[in-house]
């Protein structure tokens, strides 16, 4: 089995809530796929680091992060899984105190090649913010990588927003197909 089944496992088997939630979007939906639940076991993580790694690599990477909390295991895994490169997380805001940096990890350098990546998109508001955030601090982005895309519109921001090209490690279609709102 591929790492990308093994992933898709891992995220129906562990990450898979059926039930009405509330998204970080403000929109209701009947299902909610918490993707840390997934990644943040042995299986899951090794699985998740070895695509991202290899997709950074094929980018030409030398950083991949994002906006703190979802980006932070995706971050981790890549280097886990062989990315030779650095990790980063963004910030919410500034930190008001000590170095008062926005972006935390080994400094990036002017000539980094950053990957931004992303536990769930759904209509993409945290890559947008943290893609704004790596752009206003002077950074190339070559690519923005999710561990699951709900399909419902993020992509393609995304995509608009980097000017890089997005991958999804899974979508909703690979682990809830039958999924009562599927069109």
């Amino acid at each position: 089995m591929d790492a990308t089944q093994r992933l898709v496992d891992e995220l129906r088997t562990h990450a898979l809530v059926v039930g009405e939630v509330v998204l970080t979007s403000g929109a209701t939906a009947q299902y909610y796929v918490d993707a840390k639940r997934a990644v943040l076991r042995p299986a899951g993580f090794r699985a998740l680091g070895e695509i991202v790694a290899a997709q950074a690599a094929a980018w030409g990477a030398t950083a991949v992060g994002g906006l703190t909390m979802g980006a932070d295991p995706v971050a981790c895994a890549a280097l886990a899984g062989g990315f030779d490169g650095k990790a980063f997380f963004v910030r919410k805001e500034t930190k008001q105190h000590g170095l008062q940096r926005r972006i935390e990890g080994p400094f990036l350098e002017p000539g980094d090649r950053c990957v931004i990546v992303e536990d769930v998109v759904t209509t993409g508001g945290s890559t947008l913010e943290a893609i704004e955030a790596v752009r206003r601090a002077g950074h190339e982005i070559v690519g923005v990588i999710s561990v699951l895309d709900r399909l419902a519109g993020g992509a393609e921001k995304i995509e608009a927003a980097a000017g890089a090209p997005y991958v999804a490690c899974a979508t909703i279609d690979d682990v809830y197909p039958d999924r009562p709102d599927r069109s």
